[in-house]
């Protein structure tokens, strides 16, 4: 796991987005960069980029959101909360 690689990334709302990895800070610590889900964010170069930083892995005993895991790695999350 290096940046430049893909993993997904699953927000607080337990919403997937594909992410490309910025930094490494460990095998269960990373930070990403997405593009925005809200398509009321644009500019000039089309939708925005959201980052996040110090993201864990998700697993069995994470799974409430905000984790990353691997392309192709399902995920079950508990008091899935409504998006807004």
């Amino acid at each position: 796991m290096e940046p430049g690689d893909f993993v997904i990334y699953t927000d607080g709302y337990r919403r997937d987005h594909n992410a490309i990895i910025t930094a490494v800070w460990g095998p269960d610590c990373i930070n990403v960069v997405f593009t925005t889900s809200d398509p009321t964010k644009t500019d000039s170069y089309g939708r925005q980029i959201e980052r996040e930083t110090s993201v864990s892995r998700y697993s069995g005993s994470n799974n409430y959101g905000r984790c990353f895991r691997d392309i192709g790695v399902d995920a079950t999350f508990v008091d899935q909360p409504t998006a807004k």
